[in-house]
């Protein structure tokens, strides 16, 4: 069989891992970027000996990595070294309470149980549903294709269902075992992560709670850039030809078959199929004909979106004394933001925010003495960021910051670079400016996110967070492993 070649547009976590996979089946594999770099969301910025990551920072779910090279033949080990971070995570309540998640579960424990009496107990409890409910997810659901609904609402999900608490919401579930609020945030702030809220994301989500306080959390030294640079370099070797600068302006069809894609000022390159890690409904709405789309406009008007964020990127002076590597402030009335985010959107009065602090755990992230912090504030998608916007939002976040962590930082900041959804539309394309893509809300889940098979052109497909499993890198390399699969059945 001659080989065949792919086109793959996008060179972020979900291009580079589905060029990895095809490439080692015998793919001759393209990839198009628009940006000059690699990573997609998961580049790296530096400036002045600072270096931030500007996009995903949390390390979870290591068997996934684990699986994932495997299959190509590598080892993580190989790619880049991990380091366990304990405490995992600092917590503030407020200016005058903060609490450390550790490594070891019977701290974390003891934490509990002095947030509520007998809550010891139950996060036991809670945390072993958490752990049935995924690996029956990893297991049975999250590592499959599917077809249809019908295929999706199997037996084995029908009956499962009940104990998945598929259809209640995560808020729901996590009132079951705790009435403290402090306790009810340390299991439900992952939803921001995700994209979604825990008073719209279905109970099943509590499988994140095991992925945190039972799996843990570790940092790849050098940053999630360390994770991009390793599948950059396994790509070549496998003998993917990756090419930056490269924007894609329109996907050429005949007939039910994709021909070529375009790039701007450069030219087609032709293929025998075409894969798509860009913005799903960007591609859609953009680089594909009408007859060709397999969603129309009005779909992607009626989606949920995953918040955006307001981001500041400072290279500071001097070394802060509150913050860990990653911090969150988690406020009393944090349902207020979530509703400026998801159903009254407007910049968020008195918002949740998480720091993240990784010259604390690699000091190449900062000169010596300084420190490379991240401030994220989640935001409604589509909100209006004009500079002066922007300019008014940075002041109060920083003097925010300040406020809860007790401590000053403008005074010693060196370097600055502000982000928020004007960004991630001009450098991802990304729609109404989201962070991640989709929520994850109990119709925008497995089946019921868009199909990873063009629903018109027979030789194209989609990889990434708008697809099954979903958001974060883990869900990505995942959803690569699914098309990959796809596509070598078809060969």
């Amino acid at each position: 069989m001659s080989e065949r070649g792919v086109v793959v547009v996008g060179a972020g976590i979900g291009g580079l891992s589905l060029a990895i996979l095809l490439a080692d089946r015998g793919w001759a594999v393209k990839v198009l970027e628009k940006n000059l770099a690699p990573g997609g969301r998961a580049r790296t910025w530096s400036q002045g000996g600072y270096t931030f990551d500007m996009g995903p920072s949390w390390y979870l779910m290591p068997e996934v990595f684990e699986r994932f090279f495997a299959r190509v033949g590598r080892t993580r080990e190989s790619a880049y070294q991990l380091v366990r971070l304990d405490p995992s995570y600092r917590v503030f309540f407020s200016p005058a309470e903060h609490v450390d998640v550790a490594a070891d579960p019977a701290v974390n424990r003891e934490l509990f149980e002095r947030l509520e009496p007998g809550g010891g107990r139950q996060l036991d409890r809670y945390l072993d549903d958490a752990t049935y409910k995924y690996e029956t997810a990893m297991r049975e659901f999250v590592y499959k294709e599917y077809a249809s609904v019908g295929q999706f609402l199997n037996r084995r999900l029908l009956v499962e269902g009940m104990r998945l608490n598929v259809l209640g919401t995560l808020d729901h579930h996590v009132r079951r075992y705790f009435r403290d609020r402090r306790a009810r945030q340390l299991l439900e702030y992952h939803m921001v992560f995700l994209g979604s809220s825990p008073y719209n994301a279905p109970g099943m989500y509590a499988i994140m709670s095991h992925v945190d306080l039972r799996q843990g959390v570790s940092y790849p030294l050098g940053g999630m850039g360390a994770v991009v640079r390793a599948l950059e370099g396994i790509a070549r070797q496998k003998g993917a030809e990756i090419l930056y600068g490269h924007e894609v302006d329109r996907v050429e069809t005949d007939g039910r078959r994709a021909r070529a894609v375009h790039a701007a000022g450069v030219g087609s390159f032709e293929a025998d199929a075409v894969a798509v890690s860009a913005d799903y409904a960007f591609t859609e709405s953009r680089l594909l004909a009408p007859t060709d789309r397999s969603y129309s406009r009005r779909y992607w008007q009626r989606r949920i979106l995953a918040p955006s964020f307001f981001m500041l990127f400072l290279g500071l002076s001097k070394k802060l004394s509150r913050p860990l590597h990653h911090t969150l402030y988690l406020a009393p009335n944090w349902e207020r933001h979530f509703d400026e985010i998801f159903r009254r959107p407007a910049w968020p009065g008195h918002p949740c925010f998480y720091l993240s602090c990784t010259s604390r755990t690699d000091p190449g992230a900062a000169p010596p003495g300084g420190e490379a912090l991240v401030v994220l504030v989640p935001i409604a998608s589509g909100l209006d960021d004009s500079h002066d916007a922007r300019q008014r939002y940075r002041d109060f976040v920083l003097r925010h910051v300040e406020s809860v962590l007790g401590e000053p930082i403008q005074d010693s900041i060196a370097v600055e670079r502000i982000y928020s959804p004007r960004d991630f539309r001009s450098d991802y394309n990304a729609w109404e400016g989201t962070g991640l893509g989709l929520a994850h809300t109990l119709f925008q889940t497995a089946v019921f996110r868009p199909s990873h098979r063009s629903r018109k052109l027979e030789n194209l497909f989609y990889t990434g967070a708008y697809t099954h499993p979903g958001v974060g890198v883990p869900m990505t390399l995942i959803s690569s492993e699914l098309v990959a699969d796809l596509m070598t059945d078809r060969r």
